[in-house]
Order: C-alpha cells, then structure tokens, then sequence
C-alpha cells in the first residue's frame, strides 16, 4: 500500500473531516500531505500541488517560511504557554502594542479561531450596552449572505443557508441587510451606486430599529462565503457615518480580509484612514500567524475597554479560551508582522495582483463577473453541471493545483511568493481544470 492510500485509509477510519460530507469521499479521496514548501504541498507520495487557496485563506509567505519557523522555535525555548489570566509575557504585550499601533484601536482580546473571534466581538458589545445602562440592545444585524462563523452566536449573524439551517433552533434572530455585491447591481448601476442604494436601505432599518440595536458586523469590502462577493468601499464609509448617527457599534470581520488581502494591510483602511476610523471591534485571524498556529484576537476602543473597568466582577467581560495570547502563536504573529514591515509585501503583492488579472482577462472562457481586490481574484463560470465545484476542485489535483470553487465561482487567494513559473502553472492549469469539469455536464 503506497504511503498516500495508507494515510487516507487510517484518516477515513478515525478522522471526520470537516465542512465535509464524509461520504463523498467514497468518490473523491482524500489527499495526504506530508510537507509543505513555499506555495507548493507534497501529499506522500510525492505528487505536488499549488496551494492556490493559502490553506484555508490562512498562509500568507507560504509553507516553510524560515522567519516564521525560527520565531516559534526560538519562543519554544523559552516559554510554551501561560494562562493569560492574572499572568502576561512579552510577546502577546508586543503584539498587542503593534496591532494597537497598526489599527488604532487601543485594547486586545485574544482567541483561538475565527468564529470565537465574533463571538468576543459579539458578546462585548451587548455586553458594553448593559454596562452602559443600556440593556434594551441586543440585537445584530449583518449583510445578506455573510459569513462569520460556525459557532452559535457566529452563525446567528451568518446568512449562508448550508451551514445555519439545520441549526436555526438554536441560535438568536438577526437580521440581514441588502448586499452590495457588485454581482447584484440592475443594468446600468454602478458598483459604487450600488453601494449607496444598499446604504440606504441599512439607514431605513437603522433608523427604524436603532434603539434595540447592538452592532452591525461585517466582512470589509468582500463576503468570503458568499463566493468573493465584492463591493465597493463608499458603502463601509457610509454604514459608518450611519452607526455613529445612531449608536450602534460597527463590528469589521477583518478575519479573513486582513494583512494585504485586498490590497491594503486591512481592508477598512480602503474606506479612508485608519480601521479605527470605520470599526469599534475589529476581528482578525486566519493570516495572523502566517497560517502557522491558531490564533484569534479582537481589537476595540478605549471606550468600549473603560466600560468593562469596574469594582464590580460580573461588569469585567469574563470571556475565556484556555490558550488565549499562546505565545507560540504570538511569537509567529510578531514574525509575520516584521516580514511585512522589512519588505514591501503590499508593492509586491500589487504586481502579482497584476499579473493574475491580465491571465485572466486572456481566457477564453464563459466567464462571468470577472473580479478583483487585491490577492483575491474571483469569477463564475457560465455551465450546467451541478456538480460543478467537486468535479473542478477534484480535476485540479489532477492537475497540481489546490481549488476550492464556491457553487460555480472558482477563485484564486494564493499565498504571497508566487513567482512567475508558478503564476504560469496557476493560470494554465485552472483553465484545463474549468474545460475538463464544464464537460462533465
């Protein structure tokens, strides 16, 4: 038995795999990696594959990244983990000064994950109200078709059917407000009209609800889930000026947009000035790290933090993870945040950004709503097979490449060291994929 099917066989037996329905793999095997390096996987038996999706959205400087081995390996001579409460140690107190400074949002609250992530942002902020004598406000509103986790309070806010449905029971009611989606502009609007005709409906349902009302969450400038839905940033200016006008906190889901996904470091700043300026919490994780350990943090205001700093112990915000601020985790987090700061990541992403969006627009394919913010480049592909996206994500490891297509919208969020070779494998190999799969139809 080769090193791959062996691997497989003992992960079917004892492993569930998820966001999976694990008996499709009857059909489509699972692949076993053995290692990684820069943007390639090796599964065991040596077959490569370009991870055009960063792992999940969370590897920014690729597999194998020294500078971010090295930190964790030298924090691991020192100290592993501490509990955070009642303890500190240097690197979560330098992380937090460094994405204090980033973002201008004074005080951080670390998780493990993303959805926990929105579930400290969530929680804070009714619990801010409370604080404040305000206890009529607790409810949230988010985007249509938005994702911001798979937890309870995650999924109350989340609108993506598959994952919230089953669950409906047993989470809280949240409404959803009109998406700017550039795919759902009328004929003739435009990206940005789009945007304020969708600003407006919020305003109405604000204006209407605003007393009742806690935060309004969102995914800056693209809803991941929803298949790279992209909208233009007047609407993140405006849901601001629309939260500040009538009391809401603006909570931006930054986890999977952050650290020069879209162009900038974080996609708020693209709405103008700082994130502090556009959020009162923000979320972030996936890149964080590198994608090279679990890590979650939220950053919030002075004012939200002055809310909780009472005699009283049931007015601190008692939220806990057992491995909050690990500093392993922060210690690659630190990594990550110099390897922006010592090269100019965001001017080469730029170039690399470039290059994808000239390949693109040569395909001479039915594509539709071809799309672009910074190292995400995303489209739908006009056919008629339903099982579109497994048969395509299945003909790219064919082929050496790492897919994972949303419904019929295949995207491209590799890591950041593309050169030009691998770009060339990238473009021609998702094509042969897009021919092969749209013929299973």
């Amino acid at each position: 038995m080769s090193g791959n099917q062996d691997l497989l066989q003992r992960s079917l037996n004892h492993v569930w795999h998820p966001c999976t329905q694990m008996k499709h793999h009857e059909r489509t095997p699972l692949v076993p990696i053995a290692r990684g390096d820069g943007a390639w996987l090796f599964d065991t038996d040596g077959k490569v594959y370009l991870d055009a999706v960063s792992s999940w959205w969370v590897n920014l400087f690729g597999h194998n990244r020294s500078e971010i081995k090295d930190a964790i390996k030298a924090q691991l001579d020192q100290l592993e983990h501490v509990m955070l409460a009642g303890f500190t140690h240097a690197p979560v107190v330098e992380l937090s000064e460094k994405l204090s400074a980033l973002t201008g949002l004074g005080h951080a609250f670390y998780g493990s994950d993303g959805a926990s992530a929105t579930e400290i942002a969530l929680k804070m902020s009714f619990h801010y109200w409370r604080n404040r004598g305000q206890a009529q406000k607790t409810r949230f509103i988010s985007l249509q078709n938005s994702y911001h986790g798979e937890t309870l309070g995650a999924l109350s806010v989340t609108d993506v059917a598959i994952f919230k449905d089953t669950y409906a029971p047993l989470i809280l009611q949240s409404a959803q407000m009109p998406s700017p989606d550039s795919r759902l502009a009328a004929a003739g609007e435009s990206e940005e009209d789009l945007a304020l005709r969708c600003a407006d409906a919020l305003e109405a349902y604000v204006t209407e609800h605003h007393a009742e009302l806690a935060a309004f969450i969102i995914e800056p400038l693209v809803q991941g889930a929803a298949g790279m839905a992209m909208y233009h940033a007047d609407y993140l200016r405006r849901a601001r000026e629309i939260c500040s006008r009538y009391d809401i906190h603006l909570i931006a889901d930054e986890i999977a947009v952050g650290f020069g996904r879209t162009g900038t470091l974080f996609a708020c700043e693209q709405a103008g000035g700082t994130v502090s300026d556009i959020a009162d919490f923000v979320c972030l994780s996936k890149g964080i790290t590198g994608g090279y350990l679990p890590l979650s943090v939220v950053l919030t205001t002075d004012d939200v933090y002055q809310a909780f700093y009472h005699d009283q112990t049931a007015k601190g915000f008692l939220h806990s993870h057992s491995y909050t601020g690990n500093p392993l985790a922060c210690s690659a987090a630190l990594a990550t945040l110099k390897l922006f700061e010592t090269s100019d990541v965001l001017g080469n992403n730029q170039k690399t950004a470039q290059q994808l969006w000239t390949a693109v627009q040569a395909y001479d394919l039915p594509l539709q709503h071809v799309r672009q913010r910074g190292m995400i480049t995303a489209f739908e592909v006009d056919n008629k097979n339903p099982q579109f996206a497994r048969d395509c994500y299945a003909a790219a490891l064919r082929h050496g490449l790492l897919l994972r297509p949303i419904a019929n919208t295949v995207y491209w969020m590799p890591p950041y060291c593309l050169n030009a070779a691998e770009i060339d494998h990238l473009v021609q190999a998702t094509q042969t994929t897009i021919l092969e799969s749209m013929a299973c139809s």
